[in-house]
């Protein structure tokens, strides 16, 4: 059982970055590929960014490529998602998320692939 805890959200104006963080427990973590998600109000939950076990591979939704980075460090038990030239259209609560998986990689950007989710951190940007 994975445990995962989100943090780094807040309000920021259109152009600032952020840094979010996600820190897992209960798990091996090298073991999952996690994904960044989010979810704005009235809308369902959106693939943001997928990084494999080791980090070697990282996939992104075409809204965020190149203004959003995926990383993780394994020895930390931590994945992070660094946000930059942040648009009002980010705004939503962000999601992390593991999935356990070996074997060829995948992208992973549907959220009915991951097992285990944290409970969110709100990002709002105002224009």
């Amino acid at each position: 059982q994975v445990q995962l805890e989100e943090s780094g959200g807040g309000l920021v104006q259109a152009g600032d970055s952020l840094r979010l963080s996600c820190a897992a427990s209960g798990g091996t973590f090298s073991n999952y590929y996690m994904g960044w998600f989010r979810q704005a109000p009235g809308k369902e939950r959106e693939f943001v960014a997928t990084i494999s076990r080791g980090g070697g591979n990282t996939f992104y939704s075409d809204s965020v490529e190149g203004r959003l980075t995926i990383s993780r460090d394994n020895a930390q038990n931590t994945v992070y998602l660094q946000m930059n030239s942040l648009r009002p259209e980010d705004t939503a609560v962000y999601y992390c998320a593991a999935v356990s998986a070996f074997g060829p990689y995948s992208n992973y950007d549907r959220p009915d692939e991951y097992d285990y989710w944290g409970q969110g951190t709100q990002v709002t940007v105002s224009s």
